[in-house]
């Protein structure tokens, strides 16, 4: 599912305009981006939590090449679900 498709289903639920389900999903990532680049957690309950995560530098290889390289030690963005959500697919 996309945005568009997102802000759809959002705007057919909630009777809102597509237009304004799509400024929510917007606020909404916005905010989680902000909190992220903050190094905060962003927790939703029965949903999951979105936090940084911190990579060790480390020994890595070309794979065209074969030669070895060194790749720089980096924060990324994971996402553990909840239960809610869990429950859900399972």
């Amino acid at each position: 599912m996309r945005k568009p498709e997102l802000a759809a289903a959002i705007a057919d639920q909630t009777g809102l305009t597509r237009d304004k389900a799509s400024e929510v999903i917007t606020a909404f990532t916005d905010q989680v981006s902000a909190a992220a680049a903050r190094g905060e957690d962003v927790t939703l309950i029965g949903f999951g939590t979105f936090n940084i995560r911190s990579r060790e530098a480390r020994d890595g290889r070309n794979p065209q090449t074969g030669a070895s390289i060194r790749i720089p030690a980096s924060k990324t963005v994971g996402f553990k679900a909840g239960k809610g959500l869990k429950e859900k697919i399972s």
